[in-house]
């Protein structure tokens, strides 16, 4: 009662019109529904803080992530290829001696050996393209000439007069050995194709057959080694000490001593060159322009390689097995691009990535291409002389290859003489590619060649064709033509 008394006259002693302070109670304390409003106020301003700033977070990261996802993009597209923004450094032009590889070169396909293809040539006619073997990719085209166009072509090549086809001694071997400066050791490991120190009968046959153009067989071997003395122990193998008692040209100036027949050159016929450019035989431009439509690769590339080379073999004719291009090494050099090399190479090759051989005649006897090693399973210069056995005889052993063509008047076989690089360019050689015209047992034979030169060098090639384009119309057409003229001869 006391403190209930004394609250009272607390209260009555309060001034009149003064407002009345509420005693002080925990904020939370839910004592009546004033106070409890007050509280959830409170919490809820506190979670709305906390909200917003979450939003806030969320929004900045969503930010940031589509800010950095741009940056990535824009990078992307200037790396792309053909952007039309890019990086600084990709802005610079490349240098002027590099041109963009924008040419990629048509390849037939094969399929199978005996596939036909139907391909139109000539307004009017579908020509049959049979698939003669995968290795090398080799072609065959009945009726690619008409009756008409071989007497044409055969006609030309008497009025411009066929030259020997002989491949003798080639000038300046000596001199290009004294100026590599190789020693009697380097030649002989050069020589040396299996690396086992001694000299076999095949790898002296194919040195000399490709440097003094004479076709020694395993018995003219052994009859020189008698007449040097050459071979001391008589084993038919030269050591490196027998090999050093030999000069560079002992073979050559012992041949010479005997005489040489025109049936132990390497090629036995007769041949010329017929101009296919402006101004040339209507015939002799339609075969280009067919020839460019059976490809299928760039006009210009035809149009600037080596003119038609048209061949007779008389009886008794031949053209040991051989390849048409040779490999290129980084110091060998492509003859119809010699003017666009940046440096001298010591090295030439004619550089031919495809051969279109046609048939002017059908031969009473022989006379077949024969390709001795076509669709085998490895390739091994080794084994193409065997026990006496020369696959590269054309006048033995023709019987022995893998494939023979008959010549047939108007057809025509192609082949690629190298391999694609697998971008769209020339790869390496074709070895598989090695043929042969077998020996004419009767009759004439006479067939042209069609050669399509590319270097292997992307950048050389291009050069070349700039170099041309620059060049007066007239020396244009008269570029390629004096080049061509010599390069078979050297093969």
């Amino acid at each position: 009662m006391t403190e209930n008394m004394e609250t009272l006259d607390a209260e009555d002693a309060t001034p009149a019109g003064s407002a009345t302070l509420p005693p002080l109670r925990p904020p939370c304390e839910r004592l009546s529904p004033h106070k409890s409003s007050v509280c959830s106020r409170s919490y809820f301003v506190v979670v709305m803080v906390f909200f917003h700033v979450y939003i806030i977070n969320v929004i900045a990261l969503l930010f940031y992530v589509h800010y950095s996802s741009g940056q990535e993009d824009a990078a992307r597209s200037r790396d792309a290829p053909g952007a039309d923004h890019q990086r600084p450094e990709a802005r610079r032009p490349p240098p002027k001696h590099e041109f963009l590889r924008d040419v990629s070169l048509t390849r037939m396909e094969g399929i199978r050996v005996g596939h036909v293809q139907r391909v139109s040539l000539v307004p009017g006619k579908v020509h049959e393209m049979r698939t003669l073997s995968l290795k090398p990719l080799l072609f065959e085209i009945p009726g690619f000439l008409a009756e008409d166009e071989c007497r044409v072509v055969m006609q030309l090549a008497q009025l411009k007069g066929l030259m020997e086809s002989q491949l003798m001694v080639q000038d300046g071997q000596d001199e290009l050995a004294r100026e590599l400066n190789l020693s009697p050791e380097e030649i002989f490991n050069l020589l040396d194709i299996n690396q086992d120190g001694q000299l076999q009968l095949h790898e002296i046959l194919t040195h000399s057959r490709v440097r003094d153009g004479i076709w020694l067989t395993p018995e003219n071997l052994r009859e020189i080694y008698a007449g040097l003395k050459a071979d001391k122990d008589g084993n038919g193998l030269l050591s490196l000490e027998e090999f050093r008692l030999l000069s560079s040209d002992a073979f050559q100036r012992f041949l010479l001593q005997r005489g040489v027949k025109r049936s132990q050159l390497v090629r036995n016929s007769r041949h010329t060159w017929l101009y296919q450019g402006k101004g040339a035989h209507r015939v002799l431009q339609d075969i280009k322009a067919r020839v460019t439509r059976l490809t299928r690769l760039p006009p210009a590339l035809v149009d600037l390689s080596e003119p038609l080379q048209v061949v007779r073999y008389e009886e008794g004719g031949h053209y040991h097995a051989h390849h048409d291009s040779g490999p290129v090494y980084p110091e060998t050099g492509c003859a119809h691009t010699r003017l666009a090399a940046n440096t001298s190479t010591p090295f030439e090759t004619s550089c031919r990535y495809v051969t279109v051989l046609f048939y002017l005649n059908s031969v009473e006897g022989g006379g077949e291409t024969a390709f001795p090693v076509a669709d085998n399973r490895t390739y091994d210069e080794v084994s193409l002389i065997q026990n006496d056995v020369d696959l590269l005889d054309t006048r033995r052993n023709c019987d022995k290859s893998n494939l023979r063509v008959t010549p047939t008047k108007g057809t025509a076989v192609f082949w690629y003489n190298y391999l694609s690089d697998g971008r769209g360019w020339v790869g390496e050689q074709d070895e598989y590619a090695l043929h042969g015209g077998c020996v004419v047992t009767r009759g004439t034979k006479w067939i042209a060649n069609k050669w399509i030169n590319i270097d292997p060098d992307y950048q050389r090639q291009a050069r070349y064709q700039q170099l041309v384009a620059q060049q007066p119309e007239d020396e244009e057409d008269a570029g390629p033509t004096p080049r061509g003229h010599d390069v078979h001869q050297d093969l």
